[in-house]
């Protein structure tokens, strides 16, 4: 017999993968938590039937969403992660020798745990002694912050549950008070082809342009994500994401990537026409 998960993309659309094992289910106060090993993606991380993070393209998550604002920010050293329990997005920032902080806060330990137990790789650098693990609401974290940081990471769920104070102007209004000044903050900010991630989309881009003076929207392929076409926010209190691209500088850290390049960063930051005139309508 076969078995197959299965994510509804939309109310008519479903992507499925054949399933070899089921590595684990468990439920948090938050939410419930599966992994699956898959025939063709390896061990897939699924939370309230969504797929998160798979062994085999969770590269480009994670390195489109690091890299990018690491390769314009000239002298980044303290950075929040909020999200991001499965450690990918801390393992690409401890590649990065000058950054001297990565505080994470996730509000859930327990996806933590399972990361660390059946996504070894990904979560290889949870362990780093730069880095702290807060497990509390990010949105609360937030509000009562008194650390200052160059690079906000918001690497969140998408904005249902635990997820969903993630995208507010409160949110964003308050990552730009715990920025310096010439702070910057990348957020995943969902796919722009199905209908409701078209709209989750638009509304976090309204609120960010609202809040930061300089606020871009990139992409990147990813296959297991809705549609296989994903966006990412770039927002900042200074730095433009193309002008201020320091691509010398970024690839003379002889870093190893799989995905991104600062070529690719350019290309990524232009978007489809359909994309363009999406987040037009809200600007």
């Amino acid at each position: 017999m076969e078995l197959w998960f299965t994510e509804n993309l939309s109310g008519h659309v479903r992507f499925s993968m054949r399933v070899t094992g089921h590595l684990y289910s468990g439920e948090s106060p938050f939410q419930k938590i599966d992994v699956f090993e898959t025939a063709e993606f390896g061990r897939v991380l699924v939370i309230d039937g969504y797929l998160m993070t798979t062994e085999r393209d969770e590269f480009i998550y994670h390195e489109m969403i690091t890299h990018v604002p690491m390769a314009v920010h000239p002298n980044p050293r303290s950075v929040l992660v909020v999200g991001g329990g499965d450690g990918g997005t801390v393992r690409e920032l401890c590649r990065y020798r000058n950054i001297e902080k990565i505080d994470m806060v996730e509000i859930d330990e327990l996806v933590v745990k399972v990361s660390k137990d059946l996504l070894p790789f990904t979560s290889s650098a949870l362990a780093d002694p730069r880095v702290t693990l807060y497990f509390q609401d990010g949105v609360e974290y937030i509000k009562n912050c008194s650390t200052k940081y160059d690079l906000i990471i918001v690497d969140s769920t998408d904005p249902i549950g635990p997820g969903e104070g993630l995208f507010t102007r409160e949110f964003y209004q308050g990552c730009y008070s715990v920025l310096n000044d010439d702070g910057i903050m990348v957020n995943q900010h969902e796919g722009p082809f199905y209908q409701d991630d078209a709209r989750a989309c638009q509304r976090a881009h309204a609120r960010i342009v609202e809040v930061f003076p300089i606020s871009r929207v990139y992409q990147a392929h990813i296959p297991t994500y809705a549609s296989g076409h994903w966006l990412f926010g770039f927002a900042s209190k200074k730095y433009h994401p193309i002008k201020d691209l320091r691509a010398e500088a970024w690839e003379s850290l002889g870093l190893q990537t799989r995905y991104y390049t600062t070529t690719l960063h350019k290309g990524a930051f232009a978007l489809p026409a359909y994309v363009e005139q999406l987040l037009a309508e809200v600007e």
